[in-house]
């Protein structure tokens, strides 16, 4: 079933009002990548104890850690860097998730990303070899600018280090905003990996939008991703940015993250879902 989630740090700061917010529109799972103003993989071991403790009382589970690993530039020291994943590994089982959000280098301006290729690739395998061992996954996200920022290099770094414990975020606002329509040119390139989503839209002058309301095709995307869905969980994790989008994490406040949930809920209404206990079938 499509099970719907959220970057609670689009909402506030504070774990309370996102539960809050979250809870009024039915949603019981956090994609966590910020609590109290601090990044998840800085929170101490006592924080990380307080975000499940509150969140576990309250019956919300988490999604997946919204880490910001792979968002450096890959001309940036790498071991520094690995250090920084084993802490999103310890987050995540803190958290009860198996599931880390990555991804895969922001290019130096005006270099083809082709030469910076053999490098990405050899930090995407030692990520994931320390993933399986972990038995943790980690899941890819499209973004700007990085080397996975279009459906055909996504691809490649999936099918290059092939592994299991790498997997797939369809994001289609980010790739409007790479100048590609989402489900028509990524789709059957990615198929085969994706297993979550990130529920944001955009017009193609990058105009940041509900769902539906873009040129993201999240209507088609979301048709084709449910096959997968009556087979397993699948998450449609709400990341809106419709207040603000920002390079690192992006804003929306309770209203306009309202807003986005019931442009999902509408989506899922149009191909035919209907609302199921905590999901959508």
């Amino acid at each position: 079933m499509f099970v719907i989630s959220g970057f609670g740090d689009e909402i506030s700061p504070d774990l309370v009002e996102q539960m809050d917010c979250m809870e009024a529109l039915g949603i019981k799972h956090i994609e966590v990548r910020g609590v109290w103003g601090k990044g998840v993989l800085d929170l101490s071991d006592e924080q990380l104890a307080r975000v499940k403790s509150e969140m576990s009382a309250r019956g919300f589970g988490v999604s997946a850690i919204g880490s910001p690993i792979g968002k450096i530039k890959i001309t940036d020291d790498f071991a520094e860097h690995m250090a920084r994943f084993r802490r999103a590994i310890h987050c995540a089982k803190a958290l009860g998730t198996d599931n880390i959000r990555i991804f895969s280098y922001f290019m130096p301006e005006g270099d083809d990303p082709a030469v910076h290729r053999d490098e990405v690739m050899r930090r995407m395998r030692a990520k994931v070899e320390l993933a399986e061992g972990e038995g943790v996954v980690c899941l890819h996200e499209n973004e700007r600018n990085i080397y996975g920022d279009v459906p055909q290099r996504c691809r490649d770094i999936l099918e290059t280090v092939d592994s299991p414990n790498l997997l797939s975020i369809f994001d289609p606002a980010n790739y409007v905003h790479c100048g590609v329509t989402p489900y028509d040119d990524g789709w059957e390139l990615l198929e085969k990996w994706t297993v979550y989503m990130h529920v944001k839209d955009s017009k193609l002058d990058k105009t940041v939008t509900a769902a539906g309301e873009g040129d993201g095709q999240v209507a088609k995307v979301l048709r084709a991703l449910r096959p997968r869905a009556e087979r397993t969980t699948v998450f449609l994790s709400l990341e809106p940015h419709l207040a603000h989008a920002g390079r690192m994490n992006g804003f929306s406040g309770a209203e306009l993250f309202g807003k986005a949930a019931r442009g999902l809920t509408n989506v899922l209404g149009q191909i035919g879902c209907t609302q199921s206990g905590d999901g959508w079938v």
